[in-house]
């Protein structure tokens, strides 16, 4: 398709070469149609200086005498078709040198169908190279989301989310909108300047106005230089405006995102100044990026006049005929117009440049985990997960916010992980699902480095509920399906059911098929929570970490929650975070974290009975339930 839409740019160039031609013979009949001196050996270009031949020595105009194929003058295919018509008793030209009606009718013929062709080849020109340019932005946005997926958590820890929406969405858009607008009439323009000054060259040779084309070959090209300063300030502008509309993306999703807090606060007034502060910002950036793209029209105008009044000088200073300056004007005219283009094409490719910039530099980041060159695939968890002396910190010279871990988890047990906020217990969590890999040491499943699995079966293997529950806006029934694209319905209203979540789906007229809105905004903590559970079961993971998976919720809605979690844990290796201590009594192992390292381990009974950190936190939630 490429390679059509630039073809017919080609041709839409030269559609022009067929018109451009019709207007000497047309211009030199209307400025004299009286036969002059010279007929024979000038054509009918002659200057007014010659004298008139008498009737009687004018030849006849046949197919062997006629004057025009030696004229030097006029177009050869004027000539060949002249010649052509007398062959076939067809008379374009009169004896006197004037034209015939034939020659008019012939003109009517060709003049349409030079039309028809550059309707056909700008429309052409235009669909083959948008749709090339959709696909070329549908394929960059595909490869910046693909991008996005392949990061580590690390990296959107420390990525605003706006920002990385601005240019995910944002910066491909600047790029549609120059390609979709621009890349037709790129391809198309040069063409047609270059068609339109190479007549003016061919005609000047021919018509002894070589100076003629110093004006179309030097003069035209120096109109683009200012362009080219113009273009510098217009990229940088650009850039920055790109970064301060990210910004501007940002500011409204965090209100969106936290409107709650919004409401509950009353800030509503705070956060429209807020707003208005920050997209006022990003106007004043877009004013002056505004204010120099409008230099462009003007320059290009002002060089144009310049440029066309010389030309009008040198002709009447070489004392040149109407016949003559018709076909030098006509493709300065036409050839206005492209070139205006090729100005406003440099303001949106300097737009573009800087949006790609900025795409590339994103697509140049990459902080996703390392995949091992010949991966380890694993289908099932047989023997024991452990940690082996392991140390994380989030960035080479941060703070160690896991030290020394090590523990072994057998296949079918429960370890639990309990400490105070900031401890290390989601650390350890994410080192277990293989979301961080360690700063040092290894996490081994069934003796193998998790570095070294198959990521699609480490992920197969290890299931997560979090505190957070993500939901999607979509229906239930596509939630508990998620990550199991496969499921019957049997098999998601079983697990709903297993997850003591079907009796409130089923209270709304909609069952299964209710949209929980964003962020699964229509229902409670405890809903949104079993949905996640049943998600859980469904996958049906041999490892499972749930993460303080009760710790937001009333008791009521804790004792149903917990229920689905004991169907959950059966017959699966869990890894358990939790706040409430009564969660994690019945574990087969309990670890107490504090700073990031492991101070006490045991069973509920022996850590309480040492005395220690675990035994205190104990009596703390005992007073205070």
């Amino acid at each position: 398709m490429v390679l059509v839409g630039l073809v017919a740019g080609i041709l839409v160039g030269g559609t022009w070469l067929p018109i451009y031609q019709m207007l000497q013979p047309i211009a030199q009949q209307m400025q004299d149609g009286t036969p002059k001196e010279g007929v024979r050996g000038q054509g009918l270009g002659v200057s007014k200086s010659q004298e008139v031949l008498p009737p009687e020595a004018v030849p006849s105009l046949t197919a062997d005498h006629c004057p025009l194929t030696t004229s030097p003058k006029m177009p050869q295919w004027f000539v060949n078709i002249n010649r052509f018509a007398e062959k076939h008793g067809i008379q374009m030209m009169n004896e006197d040198g004037t034209m015939r009606s034939a020659f008019f009718v012939m003109m009517l013929i060709v003049l349409p169908i030079a039309l028809l062709v550059r309707v056909g080849t700008v429309y052409l020109n235009a669909y083959c190279l948008q749709w090339v340019g959709v696909r070329v932005v549908r394929d960059l946005r595909n490869d910046m989301f693909a991008h996005l997926q392949n990061q580590s958590l690390s990296f959107f820890g420390r990525t605003n989310v706006g920002r990385l929406m601005s240019r995910g969405h944002g910066d491909p858009g600047t790029v549609q909108s120059v390609i979709t607008t621009t890349l037709a009439e790129m391809s198309r323009a040069p063409f047609e300047v270059l068609a339109s000054v190479g007549f003016v060259v061919f005609h000047a040779i021919n018509n002894d106005m070589v100076e003629m084309i110093l004006l179309a070959v030097v003069g035209y090209p120096l109109a683009m230089f200012p362009l080219l300063a113009i273009g510098k300030r217009i990229r940088k502008y650009s850039r920055i405006g790109l970064e301060r509309g990210s910004v501007l993306a940002s500011t409204m999703l965090e209100n969106l995102t936290g409107i709650r807090v919004v409401k509950a606060y009353h800030t509503e007034e705070g956060e429209k100044r807020r707003y208005v502060e920050t997209n006022q910002w990003c106007v004043k950036i877009a004013m002056k990026a505004l204010r120099v793209g409008l230099l462009v029209a003007p320059t290009m105008e002002a060089c144009t006049i310049m440029l066309s009044a010389a030309f009008l000088a040198l002709c009447f200073w070489r004392g040149k005929t109407f016949a003559e300056i018709i076909p030098l004007i006509t493709p300065f005219v036409v050839a206005y117009k492209p070139l205006k283009a090729l100005g406003n094409i440099q303001v949106s490719l300097q737009g573009a440049r800087a949006a790609l910039n900025r795409i590339y530099a994103f697509l140049d980041t990459d902080t996703s985990l390392p995949l091992a060159p010949n991966p380890v695939r694993k289908a099932t968890f047989d023997d024991a997960l452990v940690f082996d002396h392991v140390d994380f910190a989030y960035n080479a010279g941060d703070r160690i916010v896991a030290q020394d871990v090590c523990f072994t988890l057998k296949r079918g047990k429960t370890v639990a992980v309990v400490g105070a906020t900031g401890s290390g217990k989601t650390t350890v969590a994410n080192l277990l699902a293989r979301f961080y890999d360690p700063t040092r040491g290894r996490v081994l499943i069934d003796g193998t480095d998790a570095r070294d699995l198959d990521m699609a079966d480490l992920r197969r293997l290890i299931g997560v509920v979090t505190q957070e529950t993500i939901l999607f806006n979509t229906t239930i029934a596509e939630n508990i399906a998620y990550g199991t694209p496969k499921a019957t319905p049997d098999q998601i209203h079983a697990a709903a059911r297993m997850a003591n979540a079907e009796p409130f789906i089923l209270r709304d007229e909609k069952g299964y098929d209710r949209i929980v809105g964003d962020k699964g905004f229509v229902l409670s903590g405890g809903e949104r929570q079993r949905v996640a559970i049943a998600r859980a079961i469904l996958k049906n993971p041999p490892i499972l970490i749930l993460d303080e998976a009760t710790s937001a919720l009333d008791t009521v809605t804790e004792q149903q929650v917990q229920e689905a979690i004991g169907r959950l844990m059966e017959n699966r290796t869990v890894f358990v975070i939790a706040h409430r201590l009564s969660t994690v009594r019945n574990a087969d192992t309990i670890l107490v974290m504090e700073n990031g390292a492991i101070i006490e381990r045991g069973t509920h009974d022996e850590l309480y009975a040492l005395g220690g950190t675990y035994r205190r936190l104990c009596n703390v939630q005992n007073a205070l339930a």
